[in-house]
C-alpha cells in the first residue's frame, strides 16, 4: 500500500442509510476493508445519514422523485468531505453519479431473486382471486399484474422490517422482498419462497452492494480496489448500461439481469406497462467485455418495440 491507511485516531468515514439492511451492508464493507489491510474495526467509523426516501414513507416513490431520494443527502455529505465512502444497494442507485463522485467498487453479489413472502401461501398460485398483495415496487406490481391481474395490489413502503410488520398486521396477505436482503440479515425464519428469474426477472443490480467515492480520492480508490469483485462489476456494467439507455427510474417498470458463463455474458431484459397490461422482453449473449454495448443495444430494441407512451400510466 502506497498511501496512508486509516487509524482509530483518523478513521475512514463510511456513510450509509440507517435501516438494518443498510447497516449490515456498511458493516460488511468495514469488515472486508479491515481484513484486506489487517486493520482494527476502530479504524472505520460508520456514519448514519437519513435520506428523503427514509423520511417520507407514506407516499409512493414515483410521487416524490424516484431513486435519488435514497442517495442525495449521502452524496452531499461526501462532496463536503464529511464522509469518505458511501455504501449503497445498487438497485436504488441512479445510473449517473453527481460530478466529482464515482462508483467503481462492488462487493460479491448476493442472491438476485425476489422472495414471495406470506404466512399462509407458498406462492402466487396459492392466492385466491381478489387477495391483497403489498409492494412499493412498480416493477413487481407490473410483473404481478401480468401474471395475476385478479389480485389487488396495495402500496407497501418502508424498510424490510416495516413491510414484514405490515404483513403481520394483515394489511396484505403476501408481499415480495429481495432474497439478498433476507440473506444478509440472516432472516431464515421468514416464510419465503424464492422466485426463479425466468418467472420474475429482478430489478437491475438487485443483490449488489456498491461503494461510492470521490473521484480525486486516490487513497480510497486504492483501498477499494482490494475488495472489488470483478465479476459483479462486469455484470452490473451491462445491466446499468441497459437501464441508462432506457432512462430508467423508480417510475418505470424495468427488469434486467446479466449472468456470466465462462467468457460469455448472457443478458436478459424486460420492460412493462405500469398497469401490467403488456410486457416486452429480450435476451442476448456476447463476450464479457461487450456487456455495456449489449445493454445499450437491447434497450434500444425494447424501446423501438414499446413505442411512445409505453411507460405512461393508463387512466380509468
Amino acid at each position: 500500500m502506497t498511501v496512508n491507511l486509516p487509524t482509530p485516531a483518523q478513521p475512514l468515514m463510511i456513510g450509509t442509510r440507517g435501516s438494518p439492511l443498510a447497516l449490515a451492508q456498511a458493516h460488511e464493507t468495514r469488515e472486508r476493508l479491515a481484513h484486506a489491510f489487517d486493520l482494527p474495526f476502530e479504524a472505520f467509523t460508520i456514519v448514519v445519514i437519513k435520506t428523503t426516501g427514509d423520511k417520507i414513507i407514506d407516499r409512493p416513490l414515483k410521487e416524490i422523485g424516484g431513486k435519488g431520494l435514497f442517495t442525495r443527502e449521502i452524496e452531499a455529505d461526501m462532496l463536503a468531505s464529511k464522509i469518505d465512502i458511501a455504501v449503497h444497494s445498487m438497485k436504488d442507485m441512479p445510473t449517473l453519479q453527481p460530478e466529482g463522485l464515482v462508483l467503481d467498487c462492488y462487493l460479491p453479489r448476493e442472491d438476485v431473486r425476489d422472495a414471495f413472502i406470506s404466512p399462509t401461501a407458498s406462492g402466487l398460485d396459492d392466492l385466491a382471486e381478489g387477495t391483497r398483495i403489498g409492494t412499493s415496487s412498480l416493477r413487481r406490481r407490473a410483473q404481478l399484474m401480468v401474471k395475476r391481474p385478479d389480485l389487488e395490489v396495495v402500496e407497501f413502503r418502508g424498510n424490510l422490517q416495516t413491510r414484514l410488520m405490515k404483513l403481520d398486521q394483515g394489511v396484505a396477505a403476501a408481499t415480495f422482498l429481495a432474497m439478498a436482503g433476507l440473506n444478509r440479515l440472516g432472516m431464515d425464519e421468514v416464510p419465503k419462497t424464492a422466485i426463479e428469474t425466468d418467472v420474475m426477472l429482478p430489478a437491475v443490480a438487485q443483490g449488489a452492494i456498491g461503494i461510492e467515492r470521490r473521484v480525486d480520492d486516490t487513497r480510497v480508490a486504492e483501498m477499494l480496489e482490494a475488495i472489488h469483485d470483478t465479476p459483479t462489476g462486469q455484470r452490473l456494467a451491462a445491466e446499468r448500461s441497459f437501464l441508462l439507455t432506457l432512462d430508467g427510474s423508480c417510475e418505470t417498470p424495468i427488469a434486467g439481469l446479466a449472468e456470466l458463463d465462462g467468457g460469455t455474458l448472457n443478458l436478459r431484459g424486460e420492460v412493462l406497462r405500469p398497469d401490467g397490461s403488456e410486457a416486452i422482453d429480450d435476451a442476448m449473449s456476447c463476450p464479457i467485455e461487450d456487456g455495456p454495448e449489449a445493454g445499450r443495444v437491447m434497450a434500444q430494441k425494447l424501446l423501438a418495440q414499446a413505442g411512445e407512451g409505453f411507460f405512461d400510466w393508463r387512466q380509468g
